[in-house]
């Protein structure tokens, strides 16, 4: 069901809110008294949010009015417009202006005024709403903007987590894309476990972290060990690269549930003071309660062997690395952070992990199974083929395999051939070993 009928039953109710406040605020009226909340008890997007989270009166219309611009532009123009005809301010309501937004965008002094007029025990109260203790900013769902030193914090526009507007309005939620204010990409995969091969050590610890999903919940609500261990789970992925890291952070999600989303850390360090820490608090804030997977990719970037502080360049850094460990032990969901070598992340930073998981290079037999599987059922393998021999005389990690399969597979085709002969395989790894620098 689409969220229409909701949304302009929402709106017409706030308008009604909004004009009986300016109307008491006026003179015209009495005190006005309302606290219900007006939706269609449906199967729509908006419906099913306000079931879930059951929003108070003063909430629900706070809910509105930081969603009536992302509907209808002039939604507050038109009622101060009818309130005031011969024109005027009304600095009572409070509403900044955008900078391409040409209509008026609620405050924390708009919440004011409409839910407390001048009753400064109400005012306060609102005020209390907008704090960092209410569900809106625990759950990151609504919340005042920054404002400059000395201004009123009040004063701040109301802002609506962009994912809970498209719930409101289309009803669709799209997945963030990677950008400088989400520095994260969303990874997914069409493989299976049965497509990945890796030494038998480290998939059993890999089903250790399955079992975490599975089952914390359980230990920590229903056996009462909430108040003993922390929420999330954190594990450290290290071995070379094309040993399967990130595939298997993919997979996990994938079989579990949950989204993945990749951080290269080598790229969200910033040289300049204090903006790493503003790059990962958007990562974190944006993730939180959404139980996906972070996988932190050359981890090494931030989680490096510290030296001794020599200057300031040393000192911000260290700060950087606390910073993301706090956010990292806060973080309710997993926490993947990879490295080619255990011997490059902090010694003093391995206590944080539950889990410290090795990818080696594949084994002559595990690269034999790993090229059995690499190629397409249409192509013939030729009787010069043997997989055990080329696996024990070749040492390619699992990257390096399906590179060559995927080369391969391209000149057979450029030749309209479907044999695939040892020379063929011979001139891909060859191929494979200039790139690689052996």
């Amino acid at each position: 069901m689409t969220n229409a009928a909701n949304l302009s039953a929402a709106l017409a109710y706030l308008q009604s809110v909004i004009a009986a406040r300016l109307s008491v605020h006026a003179g015209r009226e009495p005190e006005i008294a309302v606290n219900d909340t007006a939706y269609y008890q449906d199967d729509s997007p908006f419906a099913r949010f306000l079931q879930r989270h059951q929003p108070s009166f003063e909430e629900y219309i706070l809910l509105m009015l930081a969603l009536a611009p992302h509907v209808h532009p002039d939604f507050f123009t038109e009622l101060i417009t009818k309130h005031l005809p011969e024109g005027g301010d009304l600095p009572e309501f409070g509403g900044v202006k955008g900078i391409h937004h040409r209509g008026i965008l609620p405050t924390g002094e708009t919440a004011q005024f409409v839910l407390a007029g001048n009753d400064l025990e109400k005012r306060l109260e609102v005020q209390q709403l907008l704090g960092s203790e209410h569900w809106f900013a625990q759950k990151h769902l609504l919340w005042l903007e920054p404002v400059r030193e000395g201004e009123p914090r009040l004063s701040a526009r109301l802002i609506l987590d962009p994912e809970v507007v498209e719930q409101l309005t289309t009803g669709t939620v799209g997945k963030p894309r990677f950008s400088t204010d989400f520095p994260a990409e969303h990874i997914e995969t069409d493989m299976e476990w049965a497509d990945l091969v890796l030494h038998p050590g480290t998939l059993h610890h890999i089903h250790e972290i399955e079992h975490w999903i599975a089952h914390s919940n359980t230990l920590r609500m229903d056996w009462g060990m909430k108040k003993r261990i922390k929420a999330g789970y954190r594990a450290l992925f290290y071995g070379p690269p094309g040993t399967g890291k990130t595939l298997t952070a993919t997979l996990l999600g994938k079989h579990t549930g949950k989204e993945v989303f990749r951080i290269d850390l080598s790229r969200v360090v910033s040289k300049y003071i204090g903006e790493t820490e503003k790059n990962l608090s958007r990562l974190f804030d944006k993730a939180e309660n959404k139980n996906w997977i972070l996988f932190f990719d050359e981890a090494d970037a931030l989680f490096g062997k510290r030296t001794g502080i020599r200057d300031a360049h040393d000192k911000y850094a260290n700060q950087e690395v606390a910073y993301l460990l706090q956010r990292i032990e806060g973080y309710n969901g997993v926490v993947i952070l990879a490295s080619n070598q255990r011997a490059n992340i902090d010694e003093a930073f391995t206590r944080r992990f539950q889990s410290i998981i090795h990818f080696p290079l594949p084994r002559p037999e595990e690269r034999r199974e790993i090229w059995q599987k690499a190629f397409p059922p249409q192509l013939t393998i030729a009787d010069d083929v043997d997989w055990q021999q080329v696996a024990a005389r070749y040492e390619l990690t699992g990257a390096g395999i399906l590179n060559v399969a995927h080369y391969c597979a391209i000149e057979l085709l450029a030749d309209d051939s479907r044999e695939l002969t040892l020379q063929r395989v011979e001139s891909g790894i060859h191929r494979e070993f200039i790139k690689e620098g052996k």
